[in-house]
């Protein structure tokens, strides 16, 4: 698995920890969540619509296979999938991804304050670098996610 580029970011593989010919999943570097992690295409394409038929049916199935192996791994009863699609819907990576948040009774005094936290986090993230996971926490969980996999 070689480095793959998520927007202007470049991912190494120690932090992807599910690949297919058109998608792949890596773990977050600020996580809303623990368990918080992202979906997307392999290949950079800004905006949801202009996705190809086999990459949108991939990446969906890919999100799928993910959400369910995070919410078991993260003992969680629900989840939030959420895809920002342009800068006024909060996106601050020009590169689709889902994100996929396991979700437990009451880890947000109001439910949808996950989508505020969401919104902040992008932001948040870009300006603050301290607040980021190392690398190799980062790189821990996902060879705990890989092995979900195999």
């Amino acid at each position: 698995m070689a480095t793959l580029r998520f927007g202007h970011n470049i991912i190494k593989a120690s932090a992807v920890f599910l690949q297919t010919d058109l998608s792949f999943a890596l773990v977050n570097r600020k996580p809303v969540v623990p368990g918080h992690v992202l979906v997307c295409p392999v290949r950079p394409v800004e905006r949801f619509r202009d996705l190809r038929p086999d990459e949108l049916a991939d990446l969906f199935s890919t999100t799928q296979r993910v959400a369910n192996a995070v919410e078991k791994h993260f003992s969680a009863s629900s989840l939030t999938i959420a895809i920002q699609d342009g800068p006024e819907a909060g996106q601050t990576v020009k590169h689709v991804h889902v994100h996929v948040l396991p979700r437990k009774p009451g880890d947000f005094e109001r439910n949808d304050s996950i989508y505020d936290e969401l919104q902040k986090h992008d932001h948040e993230s870009e300006d603050i670098p301290s607040k980021w996971r190392s690398e190799e926490e980062m790189a821990k969980e996902a060879m705990e996610l890989r092995g979900l996999f195999s």
